[in-house]
């Protein structure tokens, strides 16, 4: 390419761009605060933002599950502590109802006490949260069991579907967070609904045999619960340990991205300035240059 410009000038041009570049950016720091904007402002490091941006949302998306999952662990725990109050009153009632001081009528009053206990129970193990069945397993969106006082249990199971569903564990497990209704309410050999309405039967019957064979499989399906909220005791401590360790995590990624991305705002204005200052004593500098051609030389 043919250049009308001065070996001199090509040089002032050339600084000039430089300065102007330098003054851009450094305006852009400032503005925006980043020090990485576009890929090209620092071509090394993008990778390493990229991947970093990438943990930070997969860790915000953990912490919104974690979230999700502590509320239906709260409402599950809470659920568990008052179908247990309800055992313990069955139990009392159970005691009562054995005795051979109680009539056969006490034993009618009883039972209706029972009846009640057992719906109660069925609607805790239709326990929602937000609109989502918490002991239905896969299917959330509809309850495991209703109240049939003439089915051998008690109940009626409408559905069995499992708790497949895993937590994951921002430090890259995963781990189950919830039990069915069957296997709280309903585990063979201690379940809850079985053991009440053979009790309410036996009561009804005024049996007195049969009440204190109730009243022992009351007391296993109770130890039962038990179990079950320890189960969802030890969840909720999963659960908070995994929101520490994810708050903690997101303060790492926030901080390595910073230091990649965010611009030193003290830095960044000092470079405008001095880009600033050097521009302007550059074009100070051009125009204070001697200007000659050949007619300066001639007569």
């Amino acid at each position: 390419m043919i250049t009308n410009l001065t070996p001199t000038s090509a040089i002032f041009l050339a600084n000039v761009n430089r300065l102007e570049q330098s003054l851009a950016d450094a305006n852009s720091e400032v503005s925006s605060g980043k020090k990485v904007n576009v890929a090209s402002d620092d071509p090394g490091q993008i990778q390493a933002l990229l991947q970093l941006r990438t943990d930070e949302q997969q860790n915000t998306q953990i912490q919104s599950n974690l979230n999700s999952a502590t509320a239906d662990a709260d409402s599950a725990d809470s659920a568990l502590g008052s179908a247990i109050q309800l055992m313990d009153n069955a139990v009392s009632l159970a005691t009562q109802g054995a005795s051979a001081t109680t009539t056969a009528s006490s034993r009618q009053d009883i039972a209706q006490e029972i009846a009640g206990i057992q719906a109660e129970m069925v609607s805790i193990s239709q326990t929602q949260v937000q609109g989502r069945y918490i002991f239905s397993g896969d299917r959330e969106n509809s309850p495991t069991y209703q109240l049939d006082l003439t089915a051998t249990t008690g109940v009626d199971l409408l559905s069995n579907a499992p708790a497949t569903r895993q937590v994951q564990d921002p430090e890259g497990g995963t781990f189950t967070a919830s039990e069915t209704a069957y296997q709280i309410f309903d585990a063979p050999g201690a379940s809850v609904f079985a053991a009440l309405n053979s009790l309410r039967l036996n009561l009804l019957g005024n049996n007195q045999t049969g009440i204190t064979n109730a009243l022992a499989a009351l007391q296993t399906a109770s130890s039962h619960l038990n179990t079950m909220e320890a189960f969802y005791g030890n969840v909720e401590d999963r659960i908070d340990n995994s929101n520490t360790f994810a708050n903690q995590y997101d303060t790492q990624l926030k901080t390595a991205i910073s230091n990649i991305q965010d611009a030193d705002a003290a830095s960044a204005a000092l470079q405008l300035t001095q880009s600033n200052t050097a521009l302007q004593a550059a074009f100070q500098a051009e125009g204070k240059m001697p200007t000659t051609s050949l007619f300066n030389y001639l007569g």
